[in-house]
């Protein structure tokens, strides 16, 4: 959540330096999915690699708040407050700072609980709507983490924005647990509604009578009908004109009733067509389709190649894949790749000159391991 909601503000332009300690953050060293954590989440940053249980390192992270718009903290509950580094300690040295905490809970009953992504899926009730019935399950990446970061992003810039008319700072909180919750409104207005629990989206009620994923010659597509335009332009691209013709599968209604005419059909056709046939035929028509892909597959799309968000960017020492960065568009001006992911350390040197330490002093702090450096800036 903390460096998703860093490198939203580092695309945007900010100048953001990511602290962490001189052995480097946990998150270099992921295995399994999050391999590529840390190269996805902190492109654009520096890296102050500095000993904060250290009386000196934490000094100069103190020298470095009035200089700073904003501090983001990912700790756990209580974590910066023993460190001296809370909202309350540090609000005395720069009253125009934002102070934006990210956690498990907002305030509440929860708030010193200990919280993960899948913790909160669970808790949530996002991983019951995923999962098939009894069986919940976790969804494909870390959802939770990343909203909650891009909603500490929202609450960041609507505190600046407060600031330019008062002066003064705030303290903004966003969290796992009710950032599940807001994205899981929907289903809770649709059990308030029908008056009983929603199933999980594997097993849903039929909202749209052709809302589904086809096997195709060669792949799987998925092609949603969700109006009856969409549905007469479907029968006439797929040779389907008698049952575009049928009053009784007219309207959505009839044809969620009719499913067992449709489908069939539809299964036939599809499966004697390539993915690019039927995508081509959708298009054609403006009826919402898109392939199944794989997560890889995206390195070679060529709508993503043009949108100006992939940034070739550095997975370790000798290797580099074009990755997205923060999917917004700005007429004024583009978003860019201007930093590479940091070494342990890297930029922190010329941070800490900015705020008047020597060289001989940097290198003392190196020497007694309160700060590290990358070798090359070091030597």
């Amino acid at each position: 959540m903390g460096p998703t909601c860093g490198v939203v503000l580092a695309d945007l332009g900010a100048e953001v330096i990511r602290v962490e300690p001189p052995e480097g953050d946990r998150t270099r060293r992921l295995g399994g999915f999050g391999t590529g954590f840390f190269a996805t989440y902190n492109r654009n940053k520096a890296s102050l690699a500095l000993d904060l249980k250290d009386p000196r390192g934490k000094a100069l992270l103190e020298r470095h708040v009035p200089t700073a718009d904003v501090l983001v903290e990912n700790f756990a509950p209580g974590t910066m407050e023993r460190l001296g580094l809370g909202w309350e300690q540090l609000r005395a040295r720069n009253p125009r700072l934002v102070y934006c905490a990210l956690k498990g809970y907002l305030p509440g009953p929860y708030e010193d609980l200990p919280a993960l992504d899948e913790v909160v899926q669970m808790q949530g009730g996002l991983a019951f709507m995923t999962g098939l019935p009894g069986r919940p399950l976790r969804a494909g990446t870390s959802v939770v983490d990343i909203m909650g970061g891009v909603f500490g992003v929202v609450g960041i810039l609507a505190a600046l924005r407060q600031r330019e008319a008062t002066g003064q700072g705030q303290k903004v909180q966003a969290s796992l647990f009710e950032s599940v919750a807001f994205m899981v409104g929907q289903h809770m207005a649709a059990g308030a509604i029908a008056g009983s629990r929603v199933p999980p989206m594997t097993a849903r009620r039929i909202t749209w009578a052709i809302y589904d994923v086809f096997a195709a010659a060669d792949g799987q597509v998925f092609v949603g009908v969700t109006s009856d335009q969409h549905w007469q332009r479907l029968c006439a691209r797929f040779g389907l004109e008698a049952l575009g013709a049928d009053p009784g599968l007219a309207t959505n209604a009839q044809r969620v009733a009719g499913r067992a005419r449709i489908m069939p059909e539809l299964e036939r056709i599809f499966a004697s067509m390539t993915v690019a046939e039927v995508l081509e035929r959708c298009r054609a028509a403006r009826i919402p389709c898109a392939p199944v892909a794989h997560p890889e597959d995206l390195f070679d799309d060529p709508h993503l190649a043009a949108s100006g968000i992939m940034g070739e960017t550095a997975l370790t020492d000798t290797l580099r894949a074009a990755l997205p960065m923060t999917p917004l568009h700005f007429e004024a001006a583009a978003l860019g790749l201007r930093r590479q992911p940091p070494h342990v350390g890297e930029g922190g040197a010329a941070v800490l000159a900015g705020l008047g330490l020597s060289e001989a002093e940097i290198a003392a702090l190196r020497q007694d391991g309160v700060l590290a450096l990358p070798e090359e800036t070091a030597a």
